[in-house]
């Protein structure tokens, strides 16, 4: 064959090449998938082997095995932090201070957050929130608190139950009258959802809200957990005779009560306010605290604010942690290894707030024989107090606070808000994907993609 050379003036023809640009592109792409297979294959199998320290976590992957971020759905938006590091005017305390309303991030206003209400702060919330989150208002009261604590989930009767607020002005409750139990019907809730999302009104969300009438009454409920196949109720008590106590109730007709336990060695618990039960020992735990005194129920304290274990088959009660301005929330991780107990003291009921007092989940850890060690500060919160609090079956730690329920991974990080625009005291999750909100005025009907942790034993 001929040389191909240059001719005087010309351009020599291009060589032919034996492959496109296209398959050298996958070429390179199939020997670093290669490589990498390669390299973590040696790495496991070295490891079964015991003789070597690499390590396969810290290699680059490349770009096309790199796992690609779910999209935000269409009810979400992501709150960008970096917004309001720096902003071009902080208010005082005595104009702003995370109580009288929520913060609004620049380029937002209270609607707009309303709006799309699922808040992403952190990526790894979107797993969460699934596809298709919802929020339904499914209940509303005038004035009255109706929708305060206590949610707890009915397997086996598919019904929500919750509380009224004990010592709220606009209840009445307190010394007057105690505060009632309520129930809904979860397959109300998914109805009501589903014709949301058909385009009815809000109006045509609402459902049924049923009195449960527990005998003998339980007296100002205010916390409760699932127990053995019966609903624990923390009662905080009314005057200086009705102490307060813990009460067992059937979920089904006739709810018939049992109080189990009402005193520390002969002396009144001050105003019992939350309860759980642990998930490997299946020991009860439960908060005390001020809030039937500091909403003018109950007599002054005569012990410390604490937290108590109850080992009901020994009849044993030991204090596990004090230290707290006004305990409150108290919930534990799904392998029971953590406690998390939110201290609700910035908040002092009819009295106002103290600023510099805490709005503050602590988490302990809790050791083989059921005592708490190490507490550590795992959340301050922006919006008024951290109420109730759970855990969904990641470990995830979900909390009622000012502005709605806030999420937190088991390291602290904020990872978004379900945002009301209003203060959730307590909610629960309410089997795969379901959650009820309580925000005293009014109630939420949830679905997601989280699952809630529950102790089984307890169902």
């Amino acid at each position: 064959m001929a040389s191909q050379q240059a001719k005087p003036g010309g351009v020599a023809p291009a060589t032919p090449t034996t492959r496109s640009s296209g398959s050298g592109a996958r070429s390179a792409l199939f020997v670093a998938a290669a490589a990498y297979l390669f390299i973590s294959l040696t790495y496991q199998t070295s490891q079964v082997l015991g003789f070597t320290s690499l390590s396969v976590s810290n290699l680059p992957r490349p770009a096309f095995l790199q796992p690609k971020p779910a999209p935000v759905p269409s009810q979400a938006q992501v709150i960008d932090q970096r917004s309001f590091n720096a902003l071009p005017h902080v208010p005082p305390s005595t104009e702003f201070n995370g109580t009288s309303k929520p913060f609004v991030p620049p380029g937002h206003t209270v609607d707009s957050l309303k709006e799309r209400p699922f808040h992403v702060y952190d990526p790894a919330f979107v797993a969460l929130l699934g596809s298709d989150p919802t929020l339904t208002r499914i209940a509303v009261s005038d004035k009255d608190p109706l929708f305060h604590e206590a949610v707890v989930w009915s397997r086996d009767t598919e019904e929500v139950f919750f509380v009224q607020n004990a010592g709220a002005p606009d209840a009445g409750t307190g010394l007057a009258k105690s505060a009632i139990i309520q129930k809904i019907s979860l397959a109300d809730a998914q109805a009501a959802a589903d014709r949301k999302k058909a385009g009815t009104s809000d109006a045509g969300t609402l459902i049924p809200v049923t009195v449960v009438d527990s005998a003998p009454q339980v007296i100002n409920p205010n916390g409760a957990t699932n127990y053995r196949g019966q609903i624990l109720f923390a009662g905080e008590g009314m005057g200086p005779n009705i102490p307060s106590a813990l009460y067992a109730m059937n979920p089904r007709a006739p709810y018939n009560t049992t109080v189990l336990l009402n005193n520390y060695f002969g002396r009144q618990f001050s105003s019992l306010n939350d309860v759980a039960v642990h998930p490997r020992s299946r020991d009860v735990y439960f908060t005390d605290t001020l809030y039937g005194f500091l909403q003018d129920f109950r007599p002054a304290p005569g012990l410390r604010n604490q937290v108590y274990r109850w080992v009901e088959s020994t009849g044993a009660v030991a204090v596990v942690a004090d230290g707290f301005t006004l305990p409150n929330g108290l919930t534990f991780s799904p392998d029971g290894r953590y406690a998390y107990v939110s201290d609700t003291g910035m908040h002092h009921g009819l009295y106002g707030f103290e600023y510099r007092d805490p709005a503050t989940i602590y988490r302990y850890d809790v050791q083989s024989d059921g005592t708490f060690e190490n507490r550590k500060t795992f959340a301050y919160v922006d919006s008024v107090v951290p109420d109730g609090v759970h855990c969904d079956d990641k470990g995830n730690v979900y909390a009622g606070c000012g502005d709605g329920i806030q999420v937190w991974n088991p390291s602290g990080t904020l990872l978004g808000k379900i945002y009301l625009g209003m203060g959730a005291a307590n909610f629960q999750f309410a089997g795969p994907g379901r959650m009820v909100v309580c925000a005293e005025t009014e109630l939420y009907y949830v679905t997601l993609a989280a699952v809630g942790a529950i102790v089984e034993s307890e169902m």
